[in-house]
C-alpha cells in the first residue's frame, strides 16, 4: 500500500532555473552543447533537471535541440510585425 502512495523522485526544474537555462541560451547567438551550457550557467544544475529544461524549452517553440546542440529560435510577436512592417507587398 505506501507503494502507491510514493511519487516518483524526479527533479523538478523551478522557473529560476527554467528562466537562467533560458537566458543563457538566448544570449549566446550560436549554437550550444549540453557541456558548453553547463559551462556557461551561473550555478550548477542537475543533468537530469537540465534535460527537462531544455525539453520544455524545446516543446514551446523557443530553442531547436539538435545532435550539434542547441540554438534560440523563438521570436517576439512585436519582431515580427516589425519584420512583416518593413516588408515589400505584393
Amino acid at each position: 500500500m505506501p507503494q502507491l502512495l510514493k511519487k516518483p523522485e524526479t527533479h523538478s526544474p523551478t522557473l529560476d532555473t527554467i528562466l537562467m537555462v533560458e537566458n543563457v541560451i538566448k544570449e549566446a547567438k550560436e549554437v550550444l552543447s549540453m557541456a558548453e551550457l553547463k559551462r556557461r550557467l551561473p550555478r550548477q544544475v542537475n543533468h537530469n533537471t537540465l534535460k527537462l529544461v531544455i525539453s520544455y524549452l524545446q516543446q514551446s517553440g523557443k530553442i531547436e535541440y539538435t545532435p550539434n546542440g542547441m540554438v534560440w529560435i523563438f521570436m517576439p510577436k512585436e519582431d515580427i510585425r516589425a519584420i512583416l512592417s518593413k516588408g515589400k507587398q505584393w
